[in-house]
């Protein structure tokens, strides 16, 4: 028998903008609704504060668009008990001591509570918006851990984590919609080497700026950056596009070979590896940092390639730039691996069951 339960969604995010949420819970929004849930999304941004506030400057409007957040985070708070779930996703104000998450839970105990990324390290912050970064609230998310009746982590060091504050808790990877994530053949000449991401993250990239020019001595290729326009290095043929999501799929295949390099840092272990497998689902053969989330989304050798050094990056490009066969069978494989285990399909049924958990 379906629900006709009510829920509300209190994200920081409007509807189609970020990874954390269009790539995660957003994709489930008309399965959930044909289980006979009624959403209600309540973004903390408007769709106008969203396109300036990764910019630098244009502190007035920044804010006066953060306080008509506070103001509609204000109005959730006097009605939410009018719904039989709330769903939080990072927090429900950004900044300060958690004043509104510690109201939020003492009004209702229906509280389900959605971290993607490690928030609550200091060093989270944000080039274009650093003093107000630094504002952020960092107890914000842990007592949601400590409050919320359940909470959904996404990767495996993120989830022990949680479980210091909360043993009821769901790890549940960042998926991907295989329907609308479709493979293409291509031709291109020279093979195109491609990552995705953000402007903040492209310098990720430039920690393989050696070995991508070593490459390119041997072997000439296209290096192409979807993210940063003004990505650039010097030597390489590159091609740098913004992020369109209207766009996204179609530019992303037409990567021969995709990239996912990581620092070292604790930050990268709240990663659940989405780049990935958004090459994956693509076909598009991997090579990703051997760290964190990678070791469970990638199989080394079947579905993508994990490295953790310099010369290995540079012989598992050579090899895949070399033969075709070996892109097609590590492709092949890798999108297998995707509809199997980090598809909308192989994984609306445990957030169907978390929110019943929390409703019930």
């Amino acid at each position: 028998m379906k629900s006709d339960k009510k829920i509300l969604i209190l994200c920081p995010y409007p509807e189609h903008c970020a990874p954390s949420q269009r790539l995660k819970f957003e994709q489930y929004y008309d399965f959930l609704r044909s289980e006979g849930f009624e959403l209600e999304v309540s973004p903390f941004m408007s769709e106008a504060f969203w396109k300036i506030v990764y910019k630098p400057g244009k502190l007035h409007l920044k804010a006066w668009h953060t306080f008509r957040g506070y103001l509609r985070r204000t109005r959730d708070l006097i009605r939410c008990r009018k719904y039989d779930a709330v769903y939080v996703h990072l927090w429900v104000t950004p900044f300060g001591f958690p004043l509104f998450e510690r109201l939020l839970t003492a009004r209702t105990k229906h509280v389900l509570y959605d971290i993607d990324d490690l928030v609550y390290l200091k060093e989270n912050k944000s080039a274009a918006n650093g003093f107000i970064a630094s504002l952020k609230g960092r107890k914000k998310p842990i007592l949601l851990m400590q409050k919320a009746q359940h909470v959904i982590t996404c990767t495996p060091h993120l989830d022990n984590f949680v479980r210091q504050y909360n043993t009821s808790t769901t790890d549940i990877s960042s998926t991907i919609n295989t329907e609308t994530y479709l493979p293409v053949e291509k031709h291109n000449v020279p093979l195109i080497i491609g990552w995705s991401g953000s402007h903040s993250t492209s310098k990720y990239v430039y920690l393989l700026e050696n070995v991508l020019k070593a490459v390119n001595a041997e072997i000439p290729f296209v290096l192409k950056v979807i993210g940063d326009a003004q990505f650039h290095i010097d030597g390489l043929t590159v091609q740098a596009i913004p992020w369109k999501e209207e766009t996204e799929v179609a530019e992303l295949n037409t990567f021969d070979i995709g990239i996912y390099p990581l620092p070292d840092e604790e930050w990268v272990l709240g990663k659940s590896g989405l780049k990935a497998l958004q090459y994956m689902a693509l076909e598009i053969p991997t090579v990703a940092t051997a760290i964190g989330a990678n070791f469970r989304v990638i199989e080394d050798g079947v579905s993508g390639f994990l490295v953790n050094d310099e010369a290995a990056w540079k012989e598992r490009l050579i090899r895949l730039l070399k033969d075709a066969q070996l892109r097609k069978q590590l492709g092949t494989e890798a999108r297998k691996r995707v509809e199997e285990l980090y598809s909308i399909n192989a994984n609306r049924s445990q957030y169907l069951t978390c929110i019943q958990q929390v409703i019930n």
